[in-house]
């Protein structure tokens, strides 16, 4: 890891795809950070001073200063950093900006119905999240082909910004297709996005940062556990 980038300090949680963003950000850019690990349910005091509109995580700390936000955080990192390692974002005005519409619609489309996958109260709820998701998944495919322009990552021919946001996604997506007993992302229909997973997933830096799949798909089972019971107890 690159040295001389100033302090650089990361408020996570570990399964966070989000948090999981930008561990992938700053292991693409070189960059060393400390980690500390946050309890949601007992969030310290050191989140809840320097995030207090949104009291969550990620938080990225830089020299003493505060980023919050993921993609807030991802363009901080490639403009803070940008003479280390790769840009993360295009150079070109137009790629940059489909480039954040993608990210956009990940967190604007994708990201709610997956998240009311675990947190549904019913199995209807749960149906209906699920497949909001699946049809939300399945854009993504349009996404690649209209980003990547052929080459093998939706930057083209190396990792850029939408290439993690979707990277971090990976452990949750096997996780989902466990839990739900369908492929989130079947390579029938999906076979652009299937193969750039597999790609993605050999690369040193997912190695390094992604969950383990199995660790998730407990963690989804707990989540998904502890909504029913609330819901049954409210009942």
């Amino acid at each position: 890891m690159a040295g001389g980038n100033g302090e650089l300090k990361l408020l996570g949680q570990w399964a966070s795809p989000f948090v999981t963003r930008v561990k992938l950000a700053l292991t693409l850019k070189g960059l060393s950070y400390e980690y500390v690990e946050e309890d949601l349910r007992n969030k310290s005091k050191l989140l809840l001073s320097i995030n207090p509109v949104h009291k969550s995580v990620p938080v990225l700390i830089h020299n003493g200063k505060a980023i919050c936000e993921s993609p807030v955080i991802l363009q901080y990192i490639d403009e803070a950093f940008a003479g280390t390692g790769p840009s993360l974002l295009p150079a070109d005005p137009y790629d940059r900006a489909i480039a954040r519409f993608w990210v956009a619609y990940i967190d604007d489309k994708l990201g709610p119905p997956w998240d009311r996958v675990f947190r549904a109260k019913t199995d209807e709820e749960r149906a209906e999240a699920m497949r909001e998701t699946f049809a939300a998944a399945g854009t993504l495919e349009r996404a690649l082909r209209e980003c990547s322009k052929g080459m093998d990552f939706f930057a083209g021919d190396g990792v850029g910004y939408v290439d993690i946001v979707v990277g971090s996604l990976i452990p949750w997506v096997k996780a989902t297709s466990v839990l739900a007993g369908a492929e989130l992302v079947d390579a029938a229909e999906m076979p652009l996005l299937a193969a750039w997973i597999d790609r993605f997933g050999e690369l040193d830096m997912a190695k390094a940062v992604l969950q383990d799949a199995d660790s998730l798909v407990e963690h989804g089972r707990m989540l998904m556990a502890k909504n029913a019971a609330r819901a049954s107890n409210n009942g």
